[in-house]
C-alpha cells in the first residue's frame, strides 16, 4: 500500500474509532463510572497499539530487519509526562464525566472543536507552524460545527 494512502486510511480510520466512542461512551456511562469507562477506552488502545507493535517486530524479524531502538532524550521526560497526566489521565476522565452530564448531541459537537482548540494551543502557546492550508480547515470545522447547532 502507497505510504501517502496508508497514511490518509489509518488517520481517517482513528477519527471514525474516536468518533465511534462517543455514542458508545454515552451508552455506557448509565452502568460505568466515567473514570472506570476513561480507563477501559485507554486500556483498549493500549492493548491494540502494542498488538500493532508487536506485529511490526514480527514482521521485521521475520524478514530479517535490524529492530530499531531509539533513544528518548532525558530532557524530554518532564514534557511526556506532562502529556501522559494532561491526555492520557485527566483528559479521557473529565470527557467521560463531560459526556455524563451532557446531551449526546452537544458533546458531539463540542468535541469536533478539540482538534481546533488543540491546534490552536499548538499556534500559540508552542509556536508551530500554522499555513493557511491548517487556517481553512480549522476554520472549516468551527463553521460546519455552528452550521450544525445552528
Amino acid at each position: 500500500m502507497p505510504t501517502r494512502f496508508n497514511a490518509a486510511f489509518t488517520a481517517l480510520l482513528a477519527a471514525a474509532l474516536f468518533g465511534a466512542t462517543t455514542p458508545l461512551a454515552k451508552a455506557l456511562l448509565g452502568s460505568l463510572s466515567p473514570f472506570l469507562l476513561a480507563g477501559l477506552f485507554y486500556l483498549g488502545s493500549g492493548t491494540g497499539l502494542a498488538a500493532v507493535i508487536l506485529a511490526r517486530r514480527l514482521k521485521g524479524h521475520a524478514e530479517g530487519q535490524p529492530v530499531s531502538h531509539n533513544r528518548f532524550p532525558v530532557r524530554e521526560v518532564p514534557w511526556l509526562a506532562g502529556a501522559i497526566v494532561a491526555g492520557g489521565v485527566a483528559g479521557p476522565a473529565l470527557l467521560m464525566l463531560g459526556l455524563k452530564t451532557t446531551p449526546a448531541a452537544t458533546g458531539s459537537l463540542l468535541l469536533n472543536l478539540e482538534g481546533v482548540f488543540t491546534a490552536l494551543i499548538a499556534w500559540i502557546v508552542f509556536r508551530e507552524n500554522v499555513d493557511i492550508q491548517v487556517f481553512l480547515g480549522m476554520a472549516a470545522i468551527v463553521a460546519g460545527g455552528v452550521a450544525l447547532s445552528w
